[in-house]
């Protein structure tokens, strides 16, 4: 059996996971940055219990540490906006007139999939941009089939009422 501690074994596990992990904490929170932190830390914090995890629950242990910590994240900076919420000021200035067609598209796209409640978000997403099947994705997420397709029903009509059709 496989050892996780053993060097070419990590690194093949990191090869294999750490592109999806980050796209699925991506999609949930739509920073790369974070994102790429917290896959950062779910694989030291693989590496430090490596002796405590079997090779073949790696993939669920990676999802489940990399999402808890999204969670607490965002537990975090729910707290942070609070304490803030009197002095933030925010303002977008985004001249219309000078951005093309497509770009324009792109951009309503873009605030559309981002105004979707996250569940749906990070299903359409998984299974849009990294092609991953709805049994893949309901493994990832750890919901059933049957819930990823409403999620993505969900966000199709939600996407088109927007939109248009996508």
């Amino acid at each position: 059996m496989k050892s996780v501690c053993e060097k070419e074994t990590y690194k093949a596990i990191f090869h294999t996971y750490s592109e999806t992990l980050r796209n699925f904490i991506y999609y949930k929170c739509g920073d790369l940055q974070q994102a790429e932190d917290i896959v950062q830390d779910t694989f030291i914090k693989l590496w430090k219990n490596c002796a405590k995890v079997l090779y073949k629950k790696v993939r669920s242990y990676l999802f489940t540490v990399a999402n808890n910590a999204f969670l607490n994240e965002v537990a975090h900076q729910k707290v942070v906006l609070e304490y803030q919420k009197s002095n933030v000021k925010e303002s977008t200035t985004i001249d219309p007139e000078f951005l093309l067609e497509e770009k324009e598209f792109e951009e309503k796209l873009n605030e559309a999939i981002a105004s979707l409640p996250y569940r749906q978000r990070e299903v359409f997403l998984l299974s849009r941009v990294d092609k991953k099947k709805y049994s893949e994705i309901s493994e990832i997420i750890g919901i059933t089939v049957k819930a990823v397709e409403k999620r993505m029903s969900l966000a199709l009509v939600t996407l088109r009422k927007k939109i248009g059709n996508v």
